[in-house]
């Protein structure tokens, strides 16, 4: 391999369609490593290599417990058919996990690590709810709560909070979700996600065999009127004597839903791609990653939207297609007062808080989308951002060839 500084590009990119992270969603009866091996299968079929080829496996999964333990991604390649001398590796940057996944699949390219390597990420959160890896554990420590006295807050009242400090009304969070909603089913209708999707066959408990072709959490017929009727999802006396001057906002309709997804991106070397045939899609031009405040936890997006851009040489006005993860309505809404970013070009698809989050799958999932934005408008540079637990933000700048 040559070890001088090379480009990485991604050649193609699939995901499944996102369902219900429930007992009732579509993939409930599937456990996540065969979840995964679904997309790994899929794009290697797409792209048409030899999976001998891929150097490396790099999957994003959050709850890496239970049946998403010991190195999912590993197991995710063999469940695929990959031979056994494939190797893989499983991290978490939480919600940017397979983001996360992408920079370093990039970097190893880039570096000469690799030339050919496979990003992608997973998340069952029917069959590993949220918060499994950390239910009744310290995972902070004494000496960071040394640190943040006051105490750290769950995600939910850092939406909040972010709410309370860019002046977000209820009905600014919920007119943005009735968007995201309409957006994603018109994109549906459309066949404006057909690309991307790599559709999955599901066993039921009574035999039949039924194929996900639809994102299960899109709600065509959302409305600002139905949001209002939504109770407060984070309002209760304990944070109300902790905060006693917040005007409490956040709903579960403003707030991503929780799902079972996967996602998958081929990347390789340009000489690589010449090599074996391939046609790349876009090159990776930029990235980023940023810590931030632990307490307000999901702002990181804008200061790592800063640092991406000025490492890319651009301006936001530069940039052809967002993808900003709708973790929550009031996110996103501070991310576009802060960056001036023209909201037509912002999750123009719809977002996570339609289309579902994932967590693991997510970062794949949005740059899935991505690629499918900027060849579905002519497009030339694309900007993926996302805030994840703990204060931190991945973003990636791409090139669309």
């Amino acid at each position: 391999m040559s070890t001088s500084l090379r480009t990485a590009v991604i050649v193609d990119a699939v995901r499944t369609p996102v369902a219900k992270g429930k007992p009732t969603g579509a993939y409930a009866s599937v456990h996540p490593v065969d979840l995964h091996a679904h997309v790994l299968r899929t794009l290697v079929e797409r792209t048409g290599i030899d999976p001998a080829v891929v150097d490396d496996v790099i999957g994003g999964t959050v709850g890496q417990v239970g049946e998403q333990s010991g190195n999912n991604a590993r197991w995710a390649l063999l469940a695929a058919g990959f031979p056994e001398t494939v190797p893989g590796v499983t991290i978490d940057r939480q919600c940017g996990s397979s983001q996360q996944a992408l920079h370093f699949a990039a970097q190893g390219v880039m570096s000469g690590a690799y030339d050919v390597v496979i990003a992608s990420g997973v998340e069952s959160m029917s069959r590993v709810p949220i918060g499994s890896q950390t239910l009744g554990r310290d995972f902070a420590g004494p000496q960071v709560a040394e640190r943040y006295p006051a105490g750290l807050v769950p995600q939910g009242i850092s939406a909040e909070l972010i709410a309370q400090r860019w002046g977000l009304s209820r009905a600014q969070l919920d007119e943005f979700s009735a968007q995201s909603h309409q957006r994603a089913a018109q994109a549906h209708d459309h066949g404006l996600f057909t690309r991307e999707l790599a559709p999955v066959k599901v066993t039921r408990d009574d035999g039949s065999v039924h194929e996900i072709y639809d994102d299960e959490t899109v709600r065509p017929g959302t409305t600002v009127d139905t949001l209002a009727g939504l109770r407060l999802a984070f309002k209760d006396d304990y944070w109300v004597e902790r905060f006693p001057d917040l005007d409490f906002k956040v709903t579960a309709g403003n707030s991503s839903p929780v799902n079972d997804g996967a996602a998958a991106l081929l990347v390789t070397s340009e000489e690589a791609a010449a090599r074996l045939g391939l046609t790349p899609r876009a090159r990776l031009h930029a990235f980023a990653v940023t810590g931030d405040d632990p307490m307000m936890m999901l702002t990181g997006i804008i200061p790592a939207t800063a640092k991406v851009l000025e490492k890319a040489g651009l301006t936001i006005d530069d940039i052809g297609a967002f993808e900003v993860n709708e973790a929550f309505s009031s996110v996103v809404l501070a991310w576009l007062a802060e960056t001036g970013a023209d909201p037509a070009k912002v999750n123009v698809n719809g977002g996570a808080l339609a289309i579902g989050h994932p967590l693991g799958a997510s970062g794949a999932r949005l740059m899935t989308t991505l690629l499918s934005v900027l060849d579905q408008r002519g497009g030339r540079y694309g900007l993926q951002v996302m805030c994840e637990g703990g204060g931190m933000a991945n973003a990636t700048i791409i090139e669309r060839l």
